[in-house]
């Protein structure tokens, strides 16, 4: 199977590529994972995972600027239905648009937009922002085959200062809390998202990315 980790220029690459190496241990599934910038590797691809780190809008133009990789993603995701996973701002730019510093469209295949967080305590005051380190997930037993294997509870590391706000209540698998309901896990036909660090967040990322090398949507 072969995996093209697509670089928009903002995502923590290495620690991907490790992790997936590791998930396809766990899966008892042969890959090739590798990270491109080249649309014609990604159009060869049998799984596209797309991370990001930093802002919505430099992620994004990060990804237009790619020759042809947003028409290559458009055929083989929407038209060809090739899973793909996006990972903290590879998430966030799968949804309509972007609030942080102005606002940027998204590919569109989510509903919803990213907005700022405005997290509060139960005595009002904010909390800190970007939301830093270990939270749990909240989600139905059976919610979605990529948390196959998980327990609701178990804990993800998450850093962002902006959360998914109007989505489409079918298409969030999971939420964490963090001063009120925040969306954790995206998915819709064959594309999904965690606003979480896969690869940073132990053994439950690890069956995230085996459940996603072996998920057949």
């Amino acid at each position: 199977m072969k995996i093209a980790v697509i670089d928009p220029g903002s995502g923590n690459l290495a620690s991907v590529l490790r992790a997936l190496d590791r998930a396809s241990e766990m899966a008892d599934q042969p890959i090739r994972a590798a990270v491109t910038r080249d649309a014609a590797e990604a159009a060869e691809a049998d799984r596209l995972v797309l991370p990001g780190q930093g802002a919505f809008a430099a992620c994004m133009r990060g990804l237009e600027a790619l020759p042809g990789m947003v028409e290559v993603l458009e055929d083989r995701v929407r038209g060809q239905g090739v899973p793909l996973l996006g990972i903290c701002v590879g998430m966030q730019i799968l949804v309509e648009r972007g609030l942080e510093h102005g606002v940027t469209p998204g590919l569109g295949w989510i509903q919803g937009e990213m907005a700022p967080m405005d997290p509060r305590g139960p005595d009002g005051a904010p909390l800190p922002l970007p939301q830093m380190g270990w939270n749990t997930l909240s989600f139905a037993p059976g919610e979605h085959p990529l948390l196959d294997g998980i327990r609701p509870g178990e804990h993800a590391y998450f850093v962002h200062s902006y959360a998914l706000r109007g989505a489409a209540e079918e298409e969030v698998a999971a939420t964490t809390e963090y001063g009120g309901p925040v969306v954790a896990i995206v998915a819709r036909g064959n594309v999904a998202g965690t606003q979480f660090h896969v690869e940073k967040s132990a053994t439950l990322g690890l069956r995230i990315l085996a459940n996603f090398l072996r998920w057949e949507p």
